[in-house]
């Protein structure tokens, strides 16, 4: 590296604010030694905001500087310039005539890059600076995951577009393939590790190959390369290679397994098939061996509190409560997190297993060999266990033999599919439990939903005239709490939604002796709700009005995931309203 382009860079950098000149300098004599680039060492040096560095140095240069938001990026750049090139020299497309194309660089000092631009484009040439974040988002939307291996193997291939064609089912792959695959495989789940995500779908249309991902518990479509449904059987037959999977099996479902480490992180997949009309969908559950504590969960002290004081019980049954991805699971994780101790045997039946945890014995269920949760809980009992974790109270059966576990002195955990709280005792009346075991047995209910959190690098205070006092009223929000609440904006960091993460909001309903004599004399809905209510019980809503005045997610969340906490019947059809009033604001 020259020492003139080093003072230059070294310039250019103290004008952008550089935090440590001295180690910058460092840096880039360092970098001589090194295969980066003199550009590549200020980025990752960290001292530097890129988005000050970038237009100084382009007036340096007499560059001109662009911003990739200035650009169309829902036409796909493939048609512009070649995937391969674009993305091994960092290079995004603009605009575009009959004989002139702009290229998007963050390093105008690559000479391999204007050399292989130059080798193969026949058009001038107009190079812009921009940052590399910019670049590297614009290359990921515009051409996919994996498009460079893709257009290099599909180069020169004749591309059918007939059903048969798009249909048919090819496992054998050739060398190049296979390496194309593995490849464009990997490259998915780095991308969905970075994004958060915790599940991939793999899911095949009539003349197209879709892959979503579910981050914070919303689906968000990835770019992927054209034709990719050419090579649909090959990724689905890699997927089930894989998972230990029969890959001529392809009328029935299966389940498997993937073992990974990306990025220094070990992974567990949960893969799962179901055969369409259009192929075999794949569908990826991302289990990260992730530390469970209840820091993570997004509960206030009080609630912790409460929990804690459940968890000391010597014995007992405690219910998570919730439809399908509300967390209960993490939730029942964190618990026997929390108890796993030296001196605490803890054992549980789970289907499927979904983390494995270092100092529990887990039992998968397994139907085909009679291995059912009331095989396996009958075997638990006669292990000597402390706790006990049951992965769901599906039967009577079950949920009797759960029952008698607890009251010979074991505290066993369950999770149970109900809307609310309350409702957990009317479900396991409803399945064929007296309700004097409910009343003796069972210490608590706890309802649960996950919400989305404010991304903290873009939230603002919602306006005055945001919300009107009647609507904030009819939905139980305090209306002179109107000021301590925040709105969605969108930014890089959260992929423009405005929100970053998930928490949990929870109400626990005790079984006080008040309690116990309502369940006793199988009391109404209503009545065991009031009963709760008065017993201290905070409802899921009211909950969520709290993290919404701390600033931690928004009313429209709330609303989305709870019910109206009184007189549900009379005010169902205003919550609908309100319901599909934000969905339409949303959309627009």
């Amino acid at each position: 590296m020259s020492t003139a382009l080093t003072e230059l860079l070294l310039s250019v950098a103290s004008e952008s604010g550089c935090a440590d000149a001295d180690a910058l300098r460092s840096a880039l004599q360092a970098a001589d030694k090194q295969p980066s680039s003199a550009i590549t060492t200020i980025l990752d040096s960290g001292l530097i905001d890129e988005f000050e560095f970038f237009p100084k140095l382009a007036d340096k240069l007499g560059m001109r500087f662009q911003a990739t938001s200035e650009l169309d990026l829902s036409v796909r750049l493939h048609a512009i310039f070649p995937a391969k090139l674009a993305l091994r020299h960092r290079l995004v497309p603009g605009a575009t005539s009959s004989d002139q194309i702009t290229l998007l660089t963050y390093d105008p000092f690559d000479l391999d890059a204007k050399q292989a631009v130059g080798q193969m484009v026949s058009k001038k040439v107009d190079w812009a600076l921009c940052t590399r974040q910019q670049i590297m988002d614009s290359l990921r939307i515009g051409y996919g995951v994996g498009a460079a291996n893709f257009d290099e193997l599909l180069e020169g291939r004749q591309i059918e577009t007939s059903d048969d064609a798009l249909k048919q089912e090819v496992t054998v792959l050739e060398e190049d393939e296979e390496a194309t695959v593995m490849s464009f495989v990997n490259q998915v789940f780095r991308e969905a590790l970075n994004e958060r995500a915790t599940d991939i779908h793999v899911e095949p249309l009539e003349n197209d190959l879709r892959i979503r991902y579910r981050i914070d518990g919303a689906l968000q479509q990835i770019a992927v390369p054209p034709n990719m449904r050419l090579l649909q059987a090959s990724l689905i037959s890699r997927l089930k290679i894989m998972a230990n999977l029969d890959i001529a099996e392809r009328r029935l479902p299966q389940d498997g397994r993937i073992n990974l480490e990306l990025e220094g992180q070990r992974i567990d997949v949960r893969v799962a098939t179901i055969p369409s009309v259009n192929g075999e969908s794949v569908s990826l559950r991302l289990l990260s061996r992730e530390r469970y504590d209840f820091e993570s969960l997004g509960l206030d002290e009080h609630t912790t509190e409460k929990v804690k004081e459940l968890l000391a019980m010597p014995n007992g049954i405690v219910l998570v409560t919730g439809p399908t991805g509300s967390g209960k699971s993490t939730t029942l994780y964190t618990f026997l997190g929390y108890l796993n101790t030296e001196d605490t045997r803890i054992v549980t039946i789970e289907d499927p297993v979904e983390n494995k945890l270092d100092g529990l014995v887990q039992i998968a269920v397994k139907p085909e060999i009679n291995l059912t949760f009331a095989a396996g809980l009958r075997s638990i009992l006669r292990g000597d266990p402390n706790v006990i974790m049951v992965g769901e109270m599906r039967d009577l059966e079950t949920t009797d033999i759960a029952i008698r576990g607890a009251l010979t002195g074991h505290l066993v955990f369950s999770t149970l599919h109900t809307n609310d709280a309350v409702s957990g005792i009317t479900r396991l009346v409803d399945m064929g439990i007296e309700p004097f075991l409910i009343a003796t047995s069972v210490r608590a209910f706890i309802a649960q939903r996950l919400v989305r959190t404010l991304c903290p690098n873009c939230k603002v205070p919602v306006e005055k005239e945001a919300y009107a006092d009647a609507y904030l009223e009819r939905i139980g929000f305090p209306s002179s709490q109107k000021s301590q609440a925040m709105r969605v904006v969108g930014c890089r960091d959260c992929r423009g939604s405005g929100y970053r993460g998930r928490m949990a909001i929870m109400e626990i309903c005790t079984i006080t002796p008040e309690m116990t004599e309502l369940i006793s004399a199988r009391a109404s809905v209503q009545s065991l709700r009031a009963q709760a209510l008065e017993d201290g019980m905070t409802p899921l809503r009211q909950y969520g009005w709290m993290k919404v005045m701390d600033g931690l997610t928004t009313i429209e969340e709330i609303i989305l995931v709870t019910a109206a906490d009184q007189d549900r019947d009379s005010r169902a059809p205003a919550a609908f309203e309100s319901r599909e009033a934000l969905k339409l604001s949303a959309r627009n």
